[in-house]
C-alpha cells in the first residue's frame, strides 16, 4: 500500500483539475474563496442529464471538505432547488446515507466523483421523471442575491452592446 497523500495536497490536485476543466464536461467545481487556505468550502455545478426533467437545468451546490477529508466524505448542499430522494427539500442538504458514493466513501473518491454520482442519480429511471420546482429557485437563505447578480450581468452586457455597437454611430 502506498503512502497517504496529505489532505492539502489532495485538495490542491482537485483544485488544479477543477480549474483546468480536466474532469467531466457535465460537472465543474472550484474553491468558493481563493483566500481559503484550508480549502474547505467549494462550489459545484451539475448540468442536468438529457432525456430527464433535469435537462437544460444547471444545478449549483456547496461542498464542504472537513478536516478529515479525504478520509471522510464532503458535505454536499444544493443551492438550486431540486426534488430528489437523497436531498432534504427544506435546506438542500444531501443525505449521505442515500447516495452510494457518500454512504460507501473511499479515500480515492473526489468531489468530482460525488458530482458525477449525483448526475447519474438524477438520470436514474426512478428519479428522472420526478417533478421539479420552477427553474431559478434557490435554497439559499438569500435567494435574491442570485437574481440580482443575473440582472447586473445582463445590464453589463446590454451596456457593452449598446455603447460599443456600430449602430450607435448611426443614431448620433
Amino acid at each position: 500500500m502506498g503512502a497517504k497523500v496529505p489532505r492539502n495536497f489532495r485538495l490542491l490536485e482537485e483544485l488544479e483539475k477543477g480549474e483546468k476543466g480536466l474532469g467531466a464536461e457535465a460537472c465543474s467545481y472550484g474553491l468558493n474563496d481563493a483566500e481559503d487556505l484550508l480549502m474547505s468550502d467549494w462550489n459545484g455545478t451539475i448540468l442536468g442529464p438529457p432525456h430527464s426533467v433535469h435537462e437544460n437545468r444547471i444545478y449549483s451546490l456547496k461542498m464542504h471538505c472537513g478536516p478529515n477529508y479525504p478520509d471522510e466524505p464532503p458535505t454536499i448542499q444544493f443551492i438550486s432547488q431540486v426534488n430528489l430522494p437523497c436531498v432534504n427539500s427544506r435546506n438542500g442538504v444531501v443525505d449521505p446515507k442515500q447516495l452510494p458514493c457518500l454512504a460507501n466513501w473511499k479515500r480515492d473518491n473526489t468531489m468530482e466523483t460525488v458530482l458525477i454520482e449525483l448526475r447519474r442519480y438524477m438520470a436514474a429511471p426512478a428519479n428522472k421523471k420526478i417533478p421539479q420546482p420552477p427553474k431559478a429557485r434557490h435554497t439559499s437563505s438569500r435567494p435574491s442575491q442570485f437574481g440580482m447578480r443575473l440582472e447586473v450581468v445582463v445590464l453589463e452586457y446590454w451596456f457593452i452592446a449598446m455603447f460599443n455597437s456600430p449602430f450607435r454611430m448611426l443614431a448620433d
